[in-house]
């Protein structure tokens, strides 16, 4: 059973709104994520996914990723729509900043399906462990649960898939 969505206001987005299967969009507003009073990702272009019922997830390119904060790729799992990913363990940077490191806080798509291959090896983060991730310099909130990777922003309306009760939406 799906829930009632929230009504929107003029500029707002419902994520009721958004397709099944997933659309890939270019974002031009500037991606940040902060780890250990460290900028160790700013892009100022990427890509979002929109998918029902999820909060956007933003993809930084790989090349505006700092040096350094991503461990070593390994095996994730498969997602229906992109395809195999891989997770990395994130730290700022390697130095030993108390809470500044991470496992699987971020992945990626190395050889995603044909409809996401923009995003190929392209690098999202869970919000909820970075100390701040902001979408044009506007401070996002971590999707609920810990297992979807979404960014909430002020205009995305839900209710958003990951809490409890919410997997068989």
């Amino acid at each position: 059973m799906h829930p009632t969505p929230s009504p929107t206001k003029p500029g707002e987005e419902s994520v009721w709104a958004y397709p099944r299967p997933p659309r890939l969009e270019p974002v031009a507003a500037t991606l940040k994520v902060v780890l250990g009073g460290r900028t160790i990702a700013e892009a100022r272009a990427g890509f979002r996914v929109l998918e029902t019922s999820h909060p956007p997830t933003y993809y930084f390119p790989p090349a505006d990723v700092a040096e350094g904060v991503l461990g070593p790729a390994h095996r994730a799992g498969i997602c229906e729509w992109k395809g195999r990913a891989v997770l990395f363990d994130v730290t700022a940077g390697g130095a030993a900043i108390p809470g500044a490191a991470v496992p699987g806080a971020a992945w990626a798509y190395p050889d995603p399906t044909p409809d996401f291959r923009a995003i190929a090896g392209y690098v999202a983060f869970y919000a909820g462990p970075m100390e701040a991730c902001t979408v044009g310099g506007v401070r996002a909130e971590p999707q609920p649960g810990g297992f979807y990777g979404g960014w909430i922003t002020p205009g995305i309306v839900g209710p958003f898939k990951g809490g409890p009760g919410t997997m068989g939406w």
